[in-house]
């Protein structure tokens, strides 16, 4: 299965330093129900989001010139904890973000990124901090999975570590049905041979 690929992404990076933002932040349960995938963008941190007559919140960072739609969130620690819901990355997604930056991650929202095109990056709360007071004015940093770098005009370069295979599937657009298909022809010779082999294992169809 194909996703859209990650190579080089250049914006804005919106700085959301609040901890333990959970799923159920990044999308109510309620939305997946009733939504489709593509449909998930205008709700995603709706709590943060919205103020109670439905208006948006100038104070959120998202709803800010500079920041609407960036591409990159520079958040805080354990962001996308609580429970297994990957409707959280598709609404991130559906906004335009392609990047999260974080010291730490709720795992299964982490494995969720990658499956769906979306990087995820851990790095120490001081870097992260340094790379939202650079990019305070909405100035733009690239994010290069090919060379594993953070830039911004400003601050220089950082380097970041990511999974090599996760990597290379992101480069690629590819989630795990997709790197296991890469191996079609493999696969089906060994089938090929295992019904040579065990043709009592392989029932007639």
């Amino acid at each position: 299965m194909s996703m859209q690929p990650f190579l080089c992404v250049t914006g804005a990076a919106a700085h959301l330093p609040r901890a333990n933002v959970d799923t159920d932040v990044i999308v109510r349960i309620e939305r997946l129900t009733t939504l489709a995938r593509t449909e998930l963008g205008p709700f995603a941190m709706e709590a943060l989001r919205y103020r109670e007559d439905g208006g948006e919140n100038p104070d959120f960072v998202l709803n800010q010139p500079a920041f609407r739609g960036a591409p990159v969130l520079l958040a805080g620690e354990n962001f996308g904890c609580g429970s297994s819901r990957e409707g959280a990355v598709w609404a991130l997604m559906g906004m335009g973000i392609r990047c999260v930056i974080a010291p730490s991650f709720g795992d299964i929202f982490f494995n969720n990124c990658f499956q769906n095109g979306m990087l995820a990056i851990r790095l120490p709360p001081e870097q992260i901090e340094a790379i939202a007071r650079a990019c305070a004015d909405g100035s733009p940093l690239t994010v290069d999975l090919q060379a594993c770098t953070l830039t911004h005009p400003a601050a220089g370069m950082r380097a970041f570590e990511v999974d090599p295979l996760r990597r290379d599937a992101l480069l690629q657009g590819l989630d795990d049905i997709g790197l296991t298909l890469k191996d079609d022809a493999l696969i089906r010779e060994w089938q090929a041979a295992d019904r040579l082999r065990r043709p009592w294992a392989w029932p007639a169809r």
